[in-house]
């Protein structure tokens, strides 16, 4: 069984379209290196100006 992390621990990134830190997540496991976007509203905004 893999040993517990604190959320602290967890690396995290820059959200490209609002510059606002986010943190690793499970569903994201397989694909950390391509997650560009903290959410899909940011990532469907993309184009757009803020």
């Amino acid at each position: 069984m893999p040993k517990m992390r604190k959320k602290a621990d967890l690396p995290s990134k820059l959200c490209a379209a609002c510059g606002l830190p986010f943190a690793w997540r499970k569903k994201w496991e397989r694909d950390w290196d391509n997650v560009r976007f903290c959410s899909e509203r940011c990532r469907s905004a993309k184009g757009k100006t803020v």
